[in-house]
């Protein structure tokens, strides 16, 4: 696994394929831009694919950002597919704007109880070898301090140590985040956080009327039950799939990548 990131500015859209853009791939972070290079890529074998790229400092202006993008360049509606912070972000579109979006798929995504999300950084760090863990520790510690400075960096480099945690079997790839914003997740995670610990994130749900799927690995360390209970009972349409010997990003996964696509391309509309 190579680390490669940059904290440049990107625009907020990439395009694979060809017309009509049926699919729109969510990235995580938030601040993390173009982690989803690969899936769109590997999408758009068959279909097109658009990229959003999240630019916006609240999720109120990432959810309309998102908009414009798919209602500019997206045939609607259309199948989200988001992954981890973006797996939140699509969800919480498809409850405001259940018109627009055909099918969603949630891949990794973090857990909708604030109760199963508490050991997730203990348990990355512990998965770290000594001298990775303290590395870890210290640029935590410099991302709290608001003095700190090159925190872009800091997070790409915390971001990069986490992702070793978090794969079970990763394939040498290229890092496909093309911009990492310390000033986006500081300002949007704390706002997720608070809906998700005052029960609205969860809520949303029974505004959604599409299908949802959401696809897990067995190795992440963000708990499985966290997703899969909470959902079942909020969703109209819900199915849950867990893969075996699989991290938090599916589509670097040695023995779960095929696995992954195959139930990607069965369930997009």
């Amino acid at each position: 696994m190579r680390e490669g990131y940059w904290t440049g500015r990107v625009k907020n859209l990439r395009k694979y394929g060809s017309k009509p853009y049926e699919v729109a791939v969510v990235h995580g972070g938030p601040g993390a831009a173009g982690q989803m290079a690969d899936v769109a890529r590997e999408l758009s074998r068959n279909r097109g694919v658009l990229e959003p790229l999240q630019t916006e400092a609240t999720i109120d202006g990432q959810i309309e950002e998102l908009k414009v993008v798919l209602e500019r360049y997206g045939k609607l509606p259309l199948n989200l597919v988001g992954h981890s912070w973006g797996a939140w972000l699509s969800f919480i579109f498809a409850a405001h704007y259940p018109a627009l979006v055909e099918k969603l798929i949630l891949v990794a995504s973090g857990p909708f109880r604030e109760q199963d999300a508490l050991n997730i950084t203990e348990i990355r760090l512990e998965r770290l070898d000594p001298e990775l863990k303290e590395n870890a520790l210290e640029l935590m510690e410099q991302l709290l301090n608001p003095m700190g400075e090159n925190k872009d960096e800091s997070m790409a480099r915390l971001g990069y140590l986490f992702s070793l945690a978090d794969a079970f079997d990763p394939l040498d790839f290229d890092n496909q985040i093309l911009q990492v914003n310390f000033e986006i997740h500081q300002s949007v995670w704390p706002e997720a956080a608070k809906m998700r610990r005052s029960g609205e994130l969860l809520n949303l749900g029974y505004n959604i009327d599409c299908p949802v799927i959401a696809i897990h690995g067995d190795y992440d360390p963000h708990p499985a039950q966290g997703v899969e209970a909470p959902l079942e009972k909020v969703l109209k349409k819900f199915r849950f799939i867990l893969v075996r010997d699989c991290g938090h990003m599916p589509w670097i996964e040695r023995q779960a990548r095929n696995e992954f696509y195959k139930i990607v391309r069965e369930n997009l509309a």
